[in-house]
C-alpha cells in the first residue's frame, strides 16, 4: 500500500488522488535545497526536506490519516488510534547518521511544525525530545515500514561545519536560513497539492528589474511639475546621487539627508539602480511605525502597482482578497518590493516560529533600507548589528541607514568593556558632502532654553503660543497633549495616540489643507507627528528629549523653505519625560546642547548625542547574544528563549479598546455591527484597528466596572458610553468629561 503524506476532497465531496509521501518529500528536498542555493547551504537543506516526514511512514501515521479524514475509515492498517507524531524520526535518523553535526537537521526537521527548539532548556527542549523513548520507537517504526531506500542514503553527504557563513558567530542566523528555506518548501508543497488554484496565483507578481522604468516616469513626471525652489532644485541633486552611487559594490550605506530632503524617494531610487547593477531580488523598505507605513506603502503603490507588499500586524485584506497575489506573498516576502516594520523584521530575523522565519531566505540578495534608522532601539541594537553585519557580510544583502540624524554605529570599545559595540564599519555614505547639504537645506533657527533647569507651566506655555497665528507645539506625554490644548484658544487642535486612526487622519489632513489655505493653525501634539506626517509650520515648539526627536521635530517647520528660517523653540515641560529610554535621550541631550552656542542641529553634534545615549544603555538588555552563541561541542542553542526575549514592543500593559469615533466618512458603527453578527475576521480586523486605541489594564478595570466599556470578544474591549470620546481629544481613560481650563481671554 502507497505511503500518503496528504489528502483531501474536490469541491464536489470527493476524494481526489493522494498526495504521495515519496513525492512531497523529494518535491520538498528539491525546492528546499533550491531555496539554500544562494548561501551554500542547498545539501543541508535537501536532506532536511527528504527526512523532515520521515516518520509519516510509521503505520500508525497511515492508519492515522485515513481515518481521521474519512478517506478510508474502515482501514486496517496496523497501528494504534489517534494522532501519530511524525517530526522526531528524521531528527533522530540525522543524529545517528551524523553524531553531533546531525543536530544541525534535527532542529530542523523536529521544528518543521512547532518551530525551532531551545537546545537544553527547562521547557520542551530539543535534548530532551531527541532522547525520549516515544521518538526511537517513532524512527524505528518508520524504518520497519521500508521507505525507498534512496530517500535515506546519506553516504555521499559532507555534514562539515567548517564552511558556515560567518563562522561560529553566524551559526544561529546560518540555521534560520536552513529552516526558513525547509519550511517555506514544506508549506508550498503542501499547498500545491491541497489548493491548487491558490498556488498557480503565486509567482504572478513582475520582476525587480520591470519596475526601473515606471519609476523613472514617475520621477519624469514629479520634477516636470514641482516649482523651481531651492529646496527642489537639492532634492534633485540628492536623487541624481543615489543614481550614481547605486553602482557601487553591494554592502553598507548610509543616506544622511536632511527631514524634507526627498529620503523616501531618493532611497528607492538608489535600491532599484542598485538592484540593476548587481542582479538584486527584492528590496525591503522598514519603516518604525505602523502609523507611517500605510502612506509610504501607498506612495510605492501607486508607482509599482501589485508589485509592492505590504507586510506589519495591521495589514490584513478584504475579503474577496483573501488568495490575491499580494496576500500571499506577504506570507513569505516573494515579491519585488515588501514594506513592512522595524518590529516584522527584525523579530522574524530572531524568531523560532515557523510562519515567522518562512520569509527569511528570501531577505538574501536583497536591498534592505532602515527608514529613520536612528529609531533602532538602543535596548537591543547589539543583536540587531550583530545580524546586519551577517546579513551584508555573508548574505548578500546591501543595507542602507536612511536618516537625517545617523546613529553613531561603528565599532567602539572602552574601558569598561560592558560598554563595548561590534557596530558597522565600512558604511559609505552615499550623499558626497552631508556637511554642505546640511548647510544649504539650513531653514530653521533653534532657540535654546536659557536655564536648562527652569520648567515652563503650561498657562505660560499657552500664552506665548496664543501669540502665534499658526504654530506646533509638541510634548512628551498624551497627559501633557491634553493639558496644554486645554489652555489653549478655542480652535486648537490635538494629536495623540488616544485618538484612533481614522481620527488622527481626519486632523492631519485638515491641518495640511489649512495650512495651504494660509488659514491661522494651532496644533498641540505628542511625538506621533514627528515622523513621516509632512506638515509645514512657521514656528515649533517642542518640549525637550532626544536631540533626534528635536531635529524630527524641526523637519515639521518652514519644510518647504517658503521663509527666510523657521523659528523651533525647545522649551523645559513642568515634568521631565518619563524614565526609561525617553529620559535617558533627553539628559543625552541636555548634556550635549548645555552652553551650546551655534547651531543646535549641527550634523556633527549627532555623534557625540548617540554615543552619549548609547553609553547610558544596556545593548542587549535582554542577552540575546549570548542566548544564540553555539557551544562548538554540542552546538546548543536556545532558539526559542532568544525569540521570546527579542520583542520590540512589550505592551504587557496594553490592552486594545475599539472607540466610538464618528466623525467625517466614519464606518465604525457597521464595522461593529458586521463584529457582532460574524465575529472576528481578519479583514474585518483591519477595518477596526482604524478605530482602535491602547489603554491600560487598570483603567480598562475601572472602566468596566462604571459599565462604560464591554468585552466584545475576549481580549478585544469596546467603548459602551457615547461621551467617553471627546471630538478633538480622544478617548478620555480617566472617565471623566475634559474641563476646559484655557488661560486665553
Amino acid at each position: 500500500m502507497e505511503c500518503i503524506a496528504h489528502v483531501k476532497r474536490d469541491r464536489d465531496g470527493n476524494w481526489g488522488p493522494p498526495h504521495a509521501l515519496e513525492q512531497h518529500l523529494r518535491a520538498v528536498g528539491e525546492l528546499a535545497a533550491e531555496f539554500a542555493s544562494s548561501f551554500s547551504g542547498d545539501h543541508w537543506a535537501r536532506l532536511a526536506g527528504l527526512w523532515h516526514d520521515l516518520g509519516k511512514y510509521r503505520p500508525r501515521f497511515q492508519h492515522y490519516i485515513r481515518q481521521a479524514s474519512g478517506y478510508e475509515p474502515d482501514a486496517h492498517i496496523k497501528g494504534e488510534a489517534g494522532r501519530a507524531p511524525h517530526s522526531t524520526a528524521g531528527a533522530v535518523l540525522a543524529c545517528d547518521r551524523f553524531g553531533p553535526a546531525g543536530r544541525v537537521l534535527a532542529y530542523l526537521i523536529a521544528g518543521h511544525h512547532a518551530g525551532l527548539y531551545d537546545w537544553n532548556s527547562e521547557k520542551d527542549s530539543l535534548e530532551y525530545r531527541l532522547n525520549l523513548p516515544d521518538s526511537r520507537q517513532e524512527l524505528d517504526e518508520a524504518l520497519a515500514a521500508q521507505p525507498p531506500a534512496e530517500l535515506l542514503e546519506s553516504a555521499d553527504f559532507d555534514a562539515s561545519l567548517k564552511a558556515i557563513p560567518g563562522g561560529p558567530a553566524g551559526f544561529a542566523l546560518w540555521l534560520r536560513m536552513l529552516f526558513s528555506a525547509l519550511v517555506d518548501a514544506d508549506f508550498l508543497d503542501t499547498e500545491r497539492y491541497m489548493n491548487p488554484e491558490r498556488f498557480e496565483l503565486r509567482n504572478g507578481l513582475p520582476e525587480l528589474g520591470e519596475l526601473l522604468p515606471l519609476f523613472d516616469h514617475h520621477m519624469a513626471d514629479l520634477s516636470a511639475k514641482a516649482p523651481p525652489s531651492e529646496v527642489n532644485r537639492l532634492r534633485a541633486a540628492i536623487l541624481g546621487q543615489c543614481r550614481s552611487k547605486a553602482r557601487k559594490a553591494p554592502g553598507l550605506f548610509s543616506l544622511t539627508v536632511p527631514t524634507g530632503g526627498g529620503k523616501t524617494l531618493a532611497s528607492m531610487a538608489f535600491a532599484l539602480e542598485h538592484a540593476k547593477t548587481h542582479g538584486k531580488r527584492r528590496i525591503i523598505y522598514v519603516i518604525p511605525y505602523t502609523s507611517i507605513i500605510e502612506q509610504t506603502a501607498d506612495i510605492f503603490r501607486g508607482i509599482f502597482g501589485e508589485a509592492v507588499i505590504e507586510h506589519h500586524s495591521n495589514a490584513e485584506t478584504e475579503p474577496d482578497q483573501e488568495s490575491s497575489q499580494s496576500r500571499l506573498a506577504s506570507e513569505n516576502w516573494d515579491a519585488p518590493i515588501v514594506v513592512t516594520t522595524n518590529v516584522q523584521f527584525f523579530e522574524s530575523l530572531f524568531a523560532a516560529k515557523t510562519s515567522r522565519c518562512r520569509k527569511l531566505h528570501n531577505i538574501v540578495d536583497s536591498i534592505v533600507v532602515l527608514d529613520e534608522a536612528q529609531l533602532l532601539p538602543p535596548e537591543f541594537l547589539q543583536p540587531i548589528l550583530d545580524v546586519l553585519n551577517l546579513l551584508a557580510g555573508h548574505y548578500g544583502v546591501t543595507i542602507v541607514l536612511s536618516t537625517a540624524t545617523q546613529p553613531a554605529l561603528s565599532t567602539r570599545e572602552y574601558f569598561d568593556p560592558r560598554q563595548n559595540l561590534r557596530g558597522l564599519d565600512n558604511v559609505r555614505e552615499i550623499v558626497a558632502d552631508p556637511d554642505d547639504l546640511y548647510r544649504r537645506l539650513e531653514r530653521v533657527r533653534a532657540r535654546l532654553p536659557a536655564d536648562w533647569h527652569s520648567p515652563t507651566d503650561w498657562d505660560t506655555l499657552a500664552r506665548e503660543l496664543a501669540g502665534f497665528e499658526s504654530v506646533l507645539a509638541i510634548v512628551n506625554r498624551r497627559n501633557d497633549a491634553r493639558e496644554l490644548w486645554q489652555r489653549m484658544p478655542e480652535g486648537t487642535l490635538h494629536l495623540s495616540a488616544l485618538m484612533c486612526g481614522a481620527h488622527r487622519s481626519q486632523v492631519i489632513r485638515d491641518i495640511k489643507n489649512r495650512l495651504k489655505a494660509g488659514i491661522p493653525t494651532r496644533v498641540i501634539s505628542t511625538q506621533l507627528v514627528e515622523a513621516g506626517v509632512d506638515v509645514d509650520f512657521p514656528v515649533v515648539y517642542r518640549a525637550l528629549a532626544g536631540l533626534d526627536s528635536i531635529a524630527q521635530a524641526a523637519g515639521r517647520c518652514n519644510r518647504e523653505g517658503r521663509l527666510e528660517r523657521g523659528e523651533v523653540v525647545v522649551f523645559i515641560p513642568p515634568e521631565p519625560a518619563p524614565a526609561g529610554l525617553l529620559r535617558k535621550g533627553e539628559d543625552a541631550c541636555r548634556s550635549v546642547l548645555h552652553g551650546c552656542a551655534g547651531n543646535a542641529l549641527e550634523r556633527a553634534l549627532f555623534g557625540q548625542y548617540f554615543e552619549r545615549l548609547y553609553r547610558a544603555c544596556d545593548l542587549d538588555e535582554q542577552g540575546i547574544a549570548n542566548l544564540l552563541k553555539v557551544d562548538g561541542t554540542t552546538l546548543a542553542i536556545n532558539f526559542r528563549t532568544a525569540a521570546e526575549r527579542f520583542r520590540l514592543i512589550r505592551d504587557e500593559d496594553s490592552v486594545p479598546l475599539i472607540v466610538l469615533y464618528r466623525g467625517a466618512a466614519s464606518e465604525v458603527d457597521k464595522w461593529i455591527a458586521t463584529l457582532r453578527k460574524d465575529g472576528p475576521q481578519r479583514w474585518l480586523m483591519r477595518k477596526l484597528q482604524r478605530y482602535t486605541v491602547n489603554i491600560r489594564h487598570r483603567d480598562v478595570d475601572k472602566l468596566l466596572r462604571q459599565g462604560d466599556i464591554k468585552e466584545a470578544v475576549p481580549g478585544l474591549f469596546q467603548q459602551a458610553s457615547d461621551w467617553l470620546y471627546h471630538p478633538a481629544l480622544g478617548f478620555n481613560p480617566d472617565g471623566t468629561p475634559p474641563t476646559p481650563t484655557s488661560v486665553i481671554a
